[in-house]
């Protein structure tokens, strides 16, 4: 089980701190959600600092619970990719980013709503119809942090692309590259189809199209930072080290055991420059071609310190 990180672990306690305040106060009849919640840019009650409040704020327990989840899940592993700084810089951004798509496609919403109802309406006007439906507008109410969410799915689609993963209800393991495509997908079909299921499908799409242009930002961006590194480049790092390490252990252990042959000082550096070659190369062929691809004696020699 990886460890929780730093960024990860903040967001979710916030997240949940703020769904039990709003469950507390709508008790004392004030309603966060109204408050925080990102309303249409032409409702009575839009204020701009909701563009980010909004992203805290959840409409149920099931809301809260699947987004959090998904947090958890993909998170971690995009945090410590890209760094705790960058990570969270990732998740604001695109959920602002999200939330400004959401405003556009409730604005394109409206003019059509307008446009039926006043044909030939000037954009002027477009105003006054908004002033005298504040109390409909008002009801045009974004909560939770999908957007960003939908954006950090996208972030390990994109830096793991042939990491495989199970979804329900497909019984085996599909590539990240293909699980993301197939939201991407159903994100569309249910943005264009004209059903309400009051589900801000374009902020979820609006996160994941700030996410993709930030990631090739950076990764374009000569001071690209960590993310400029090969993708899990660091992972294979710390598999190194950590075999490094132990054989150094075995080896100091095996020189104070009086039943073992002293070697000379010759015969130990060959042994261990042939043991760092091979597993060099056991690295490699991860590279290459997966985990998936070494031998159940490669997989022996990468995990057990390179014994024969």
């Amino acid at each position: 089980m990886f460890r929780l990180t730093t960024i990860t672990k903040n967001l979710l306690i916030i997240n949940v701190l703020m769904f039990i305040a709003t469950w507390v106060f709508s008790r004392q009849g004030l309603d966060l959600n109204k408050l925080l919640g990102l309303h249409f840019i032409l409702a009575s009650n839009f204020s701009i600092y909701q563009l980010f409040t909004y992203m805290f704020m959840h409409a149920n327990f099931e809301h809260l619970f699947f987004n959090m989840f998904a947090l958890w899940m993909f998170g971690c592993v995009v945090e410590n990719v890209l760094g705790s700084k960058r990570f969270l810089t990732y998740y604001l951004i695109c959920g602002v980013g999200a939330g400004i798509i959401q405003e556009i496609a409730q604005f394109g919403s409206f003019y059509l709503l307008a446009t039926e109802q006043f044909p030939g309406i000037t954009a002027g006007e477009i105003l006054t119809v908004a002033h005298n439906s504040a109390t409909l507008l008002n009801g045009w109410t974004t909560v939770g942090a999908s957007g960003a969410i939908y954006a950090v799915l996208l972030a390990f689609g994109m830096i793991f692309p042939n990491e495989r993963i199970f979804i329900f209800p497909l019984p085996f393991p599909i590539k990240a590259k293909w699980f993301v495509g197939i939201y991407i997908l159903i994100e569309l079909f249910s943005a264009i189809n004209t059903t309400s299921d009051n589900v801000a499908h374009f902020a979820h799409l609006g996160g994941m199209l700030f996410g993709y242009f930030l990631i090739r930002y950076w990764r374009n961006n000569p001071g690209g930072g960590n993310y400029g590194r090969n993708r899990g480049q660091q992972f294979f790092d710390n598999l190194k080290n950590n075999w490094e390490r132990r054989s150094n252990r075995k080896a100091d252990n095996a020189q104070h055991n009086d039943n073992q042959r002293k070697e000379s000082d010759w015969d130990y550096n060959a042994r261990k420059k042939a043991d760092m070659d091979e597993i060099d190369r056991i690295l490699d062929k991860v590279r290459r071609s997966g985990y998936d691809s070494l031998t159940e004696e490669e997989k022996k020699k990468l995990f057990d310190g390179g014994d024969r």
